[in-house]
């Protein structure tokens, strides 16, 4: 019965939206999800539906060991779900107008200091054609502030290197112009033009930049195991993933000064409030600078 909502919605999340198909999927399966939990009771359609429905839901979600960040994200999709029924007339109220999410305590990021991105990269084995590969794609991550799927996906096409920008397509497929460093754009030649050109590419690939010994594009998890296994080389215990380079790369622009509306163009966020979580970054050295030096700050 819900099958025919979720292709519609589907539909909207993929044309009006224009979401990416990551988080597409997200949506689907915060839908999914609810109609399993329903499945278990009575078999409701989204009009039959109320906020006590969804209430148990919620605590459903959370017994099944659900962080409090995961439940807030399958609320949000659930009020997504119900804003498009709504529009279609599928129901005439929407029950989750006064569903509450668990409060969340905005996490800040962690952040590598630029000695330890230079000793994570200082690890990669440039013997190897890959080590030249992966040299060229963390130059690229911290240069440019991309988040792994951006990189991942990066065009032969789409590099201007004699004017030092890289054209992106971020989420919701929406592009924007980054301005590249010279060391990202030196070994991103050194790879393109000594290495890339005696890969057998497989068909269809032949725009993407940084590709698999078998010719194809990398995967998001193996750019994440390739960080894994050099950030343990460098000795360095931090939980650090791809993203983490993007973090530092926000911060170390905030800390240094960069406009925020900047760094909100670089990173592709829509909202400069998701930016504004690199000032807390920067607030704490500010606050740890007075807590030292100011006599009436404790």
């Amino acid at each position: 019965m819900w099958n025919a909502y979720k292709k519609g919605y589907k539909a909207s999340l993929q044309l009006e939206k224009s979401l990416a198909a990551n988080s597409v999927e997200a949506y689907l399966r915060d839908i999914d999800k609810l109609t399993l939990f329903l499945s278990e009771k009575e078999t409701k359609t989204p009009q039959q539906v109320t906020l006590k429905d969804l209430e148990q839901f919620v605590k459903w979600v959370a017994e099944l060991g659900m962080t409090p960040s995961s439940q807030a994200r399958i609320i949000s999709g659930l009020r997504s779900f119900y804003k498009y029924c709504l529009l279609e007339q599928i129901t005439n109220n929407d029950p989750t107008v006064l569903l509450e999410a668990p409060k969340l305590k905005r996490a800040l990021p962690d952040v590598l200091s630029f000695e330890e991105i230079e000793n994570i990269i200082a690890q990669i084995d440039l013997s190897k054609p890959e080590g030249g590969r992966n040299k060229a794609m963390l130059e690229t991550l911290y240069s440019c502030g991309l988040r792994v799927t951006e990189l991942v996906n990066l065009k032969l096409s789409c590099l201007y290197l004699d004017v030092g920008f890289v054209r992106v397509i971020g989420k919701g497929d929406k592009e924007r112009l980054v301005p590249i460093g010279s060391d990202a754009i030196k070994y991103i030649k050194i790879y393109r033009d000594d290495i890339r050109v005696h890969i057998a590419i497989q068909k269809g690939q032949d725009d993407i930049l940084f590709l698999n010994r078998r010719g194809s594009k990398l995967t998001r998890v193996m750019v994440f195991l390739i960080l894994k296994e050099l950030t343990k080389k460098a000795g360095i215990t931090k939980n650090i993933s791809p993203h983490t380079f993007r973090h530092s790369f926000a911060t170390h622009l905030v800390e240094g000064g960069a406009d925020l509306r900047a760094v909100q163009e670089m990173l592709g966020h829509e909202s400069i409030t998701t930016t504004e979580i690199y000032t807390h970054l920067d607030r704490e050295f500010l606050r740890n600078t007075l807590q030292q030096f100011h006599p009436a700050f404790k």
